[in-house]
C-alpha cells in the first residue's frame, strides 16, 4: 500500500467547493491518516506487512474510526492524524471478516466532525462521486461509479456486491468514496484493473458503508460480527483464464495440513464440480463452520488428488487487539 508524501492532484481533478451541495471541507475533515504497527511475529505480518498506512472516515463525534480491516489487523500500536496536523493514538475495536471493515476507537479528542453514512442502492453507474485519502481537497478525487458487481478475493473473501470507481486513487486503502449528498458511501479496499472504453484504466473497489450498521453494535462489544463464522481453508485461490489455481497457502493453515501444494488447480468441492471463485467459496461455505471437513478436489501435474481439509476459524491464527 502507498506511503503518503507531499503531493497533490491537479487541480482540475480535485473536487470544487461551488461544484458540491454539501459543505465539502466539513466531509474532507471527516477523512484521517492511519498509520498501525504490527509485530513481526504475527500471522498477516509476511503478506501484508508491519507497518500498515491509510485513511479511516471519522463516523461518529465520539471519534469512532472506520477502515478498511487489512489495516489495522494484529495491529499493537495505531496513530491517527487529521487534516488540521492534530495526532492521537486508537485502539483496534475489530475487524470483520465477511466485509472486510476494522473499528478504530480514537483516544483522543480529535476535533473533527463525524461523516454520516449513505446507501449504495441510492447510485448507480455513471454518478459522479468523491474518493478522499486524509489530506483535504488536495489529496480527493473527483470519480465516477464504473460498475457496482459481485467480488471474490483470493484472501477468501467474497462481496454480493462492491462499488468500483474509476479513475483510481493512488492512496485508495481506507480512503473515503463520498457521494453527491455528503455521505459516505464506502471504504476503498483496493486498486483493480477496469476495461473502460476498450482501453485498461485503473480503478478502486469500495465495500460498501451501509453492510457496518447490521454489525455495528457487535462491533463495538465483542469485536466481531455475531454472524454463523464461516470455515477458512488457508488456501489463496486466483481466478486464471478460467482455472482455479492454488497461487499460495497460509502457513500451518488448514489446506497446508491437507496437503494441498501451490500451483493446484481445484476442480470441486465435496465431489461437485466449482467454476470460478465465487462458487468456490459458497460451495465451501455450505459444508459447515470451522472444524467441517472440507473435500477438495485438485489436478496436479495431471494426475487427480483428493484433499480432506480441516477447517478453521481464520480469526484464531490472528493477535488479539490489546486492551487500553
Amino acid at each position: 500500500m502507498p506511503e503518503p508524501s507531499d503531493w497533490s492532484f491537479p487541480d482540475a481533478l480535485q473536487p470544487r467547493p461551488d461544484q458540491v451541495a454539501f459543505d465539502l471541507a466539513s466531509a474532507l475533515d471527516a477523512v484521517v491518516s492511519l498509520r498501525a504497527e504490527v509485530p513481526e511475529d504475527a500471522f498477516t505480518a509476511p503478506l501484508l506487512g508491519t507497518e500498515r498506512t491509510g485513511s479511516g472516515v471519522v463516523i461518529r463525534e465520539d471519534g469512532l474510526v472506520l477502515t478498511i480491516g487489512y489495516l489495522v489487523t494484529e495491529a499493537e500500536t495505531i496513530w491517527l492524524a487529521t487534516n488540521s496536523g492534530k495526532v492521537v493514538p486508537g485502539h483496534a475495536l475489530g475487524f470483520d471478516q465477511a466485509t472486510g471493515f476494522g473499528l478504530i476507537q480514537a483516544l483522543g479528542r480529535l476535533d473533527v466532525p463525524a461523516l454520516a453514512r449513505g446507501a449504495a442502492s441510492s447510485v448507480a453507474a455513471g454518478d459522479e462521486v468523491i474518493v478522499a485519502a486524509q489530506g483535504g481537497r488536495a489529496h480527493a478525487l473527483k470519480a465516477r461509479i464504473f460498475a457496482k458487481r459481485e467480488f471474490a478475493g483470493y484472501w477468501e473473501y467474497l462481496l454480493d456486491e462492491a462499488i468500483f470507481t474509476v479513475p483510481g486513487h493512488p492512496h485508495w486503502s481506507g480512503a473515503a468514496l463520498i457521494g453527491s449528498d455528503g455521505r459516505l458511501l464506502g471504504i476503498g479496499s483496493l486498486l483493480v484493473e477496469e476495461r473502460l472504453d476498450r482501453k485498461k484504466v485503473q480503478g478502486n473497489m469500495f465495500v460498501p458503508a451501509e453492510l457496518l450498521q447490521p454489525i455495528l453494535d457487535d462491533m463495538l462489544t465483542t469485536g466481531r460480527a455475531r454472524r454463523p463464522t464461516r470455515p477458512w481453508l488457508g488456501m489463496y485461490t486466483a481466478d486464471s483464464e478460467g482455472k482455479l489455481i492454488v497461487g499460495g497457502l497460509a502457513k500451518r493453515g488448514p489446506a497446508e495440513r491437507a496437503g494441498v501444494r501451490e500451483g493446484d488447480q481445484v476442480i470441486a468441492v465435496a465431489g461437485e464440480g466449482v467454476l470460478g471463485l465465487p462458487e468456490l467459496y459458497r460451495r465451501v461455505w455450505t459444508l459447515g463452520g470451522p472444524g467441517a471437513e472440507i473435500p477438495l478436489t485438485v489436478m496436479r501435474k495431471g494426475q487427480r488428488v483428493e484433499a480432506r481439509i480441516i477447517s478453521a476459524d481464520r480469526a484464531d491464527f490472528l493477535r488479539k487487539p490489546k486492551l487500553h
